[in-house]
């Protein structure tokens, strides 16, 4: 198979065509991250000046026909993105947990903010109750909680870090007393820090590190884990400033740049997990694009987190259902992050997802089960 793309194109390999299992199939398949999810060709995109200019299917077997049909840096390029696709991720070690990669694990949602929508608003001044729903999800199935006291959904209002302390400290100390493993969903340095010493054992930053000049110092300091979201917007509002040509590349040439700039800055790549920031400053055509594409973001070389679940996407794709009619479609884009070796699945609808998994995952068992 041969690569016709200009030597000032840069080449992008996004794992496709999907097998069932590997059996019989020697030389001719690759192993998604060291996950559940067998693939039997590379897709090649040639981006130049900013545009795609061509696009190729490689079987596995004949990728070095490929490789050798352009440049030798191109080919070097390509050749450790895809060993970043199929290196098997390290498991998280959160507290006394120890959260295996090589699976779907599911995060449960639980913001601490009145407006919303997962179940937390109802205990906003009862933080015994919030941390007892934290403790249900975690025992529906929930690897990780991830606990958040500020809104970050278009049009929210910023939070002052006094109040946003005030909302999720007492529920995470509570929730570390249990065992539980705790993501802490924040962006603000003085949050983290505080957040971190009540016992939560990873960052979910929206932001990336970027909203406060602090938050990178802060997570540096420590062991835990960072999420980096992707999102157009700066400062205040993280939905602003987006203008997509190509959503696929442009948000992986965007968490490509900032994990080199985390990693720079002293983060090893070990503690990175990559959030492509669905809903954030894109539109339905945006998402669709990414979801669609997820497979690429494997080339990052760190774990993938998905947080779809009840976004307007669904709404969009469903005659506008309201937010809490959003079950199904959430379920479904979990199920195809799944499909695509994604990570972790940040979710609301803890048991159903579960389930959703288990049925899955009872398929993906019988396919790999030699006969």
């Amino acid at each position: 198979m041969t690569i016709s793309a200009a030597p000032t194109a840069r080449l992008y390999p996004r794992p496709t065509g999907f097998i069932d299992a590997p059996f019989g199939f020697d030389g001719q398949f690759g192993r998604l991250a060291g996950g559940l999810q067998f693939f039997s060709a590379w897709e090649i995109i040639a981006v130049d000046g900013g545009r795609r200019a061509g696009q190729w299917m490689s079987p596995v077997e004949r990728i070095d026909d490929a490789l050798a049909s352009v440049s030798s840096e191109q080919a070097a390029a390509l050749s450790a993105m895809m060993a970043r696709a199929t290196t098997q991720r390290a498991p998280l070690v959160l507290g006394d947990r120890t959260i295996r990669l090589d699976q779907p694990q599911i995060m449960g949602i639980l913001n601490i903010t009145p407006d919303s929508f997962s179940g937390g608003s109802e205990h906003i001044d009862d933080p015994a109750s919030a941390a007892s729903l934290g403790v249900e999800m975690a025992a529906a199935g929930a690897a990780i909680i991830d606990v958040g006291g500020e809104s970050t959904r278009l049009g929210a209002a910023t939070v002052w870090e006094q109040d946003e302390k005030a909302r999720v400290l007492p529920v995470i100390s509570r929730l570390a007393a249990s065992g539980t493993a705790i993501s802490l969903d924040s962006r603000k340095a003085a949050v983290m820090e505080a957040g971190l010493a009540a016992g939560a054992h990873m960052i979910n930053d929206v932001s990336a590190l970027l909203f406060d000049d602090r938050a990178l110092q802060v997570v540096l300091r420590t062991a835990a884990p960072v999420v980096l979201m992707h999102a157009p917007g700066k400062q205040h509002d993280l939905h602003s400033g987006a203008h997509y040509s190509d959503p696929l590349i442009e948000v992986f040439d965007w968490l490509e740049d900032r994990i080199a700039a985390v990693v720079a800055a002293g983060i090893p790549l070990s503690r990175i997990i990559a959030d492509p920031g669905i809903g954030f400053g894109k539109g339905v055509a945006e998402n669709l694009a990414i979801l669609n594409g997820l497979s690429l973001f494997h080339c990052l070389g760190v774990p993938i987190l998905l947080g779809a679940s009840r976004k307007r996407i669904v709404g969009a794709l469903s005659n506008e259902a309201p937010v809490d009619k959003r079950l199904g479609g959430s379920v479904a884009l979990a199920l195809k992050g799944a499909e695509q070796g994604v990570q972790i699945l940040r979710v609301h609808d803890v048991a159903e997802t579960v389930q959703a998994l288990h049925v899955w995952r009872g398929m993906r068992d019988a396919a790999l089960s030699p006969r």
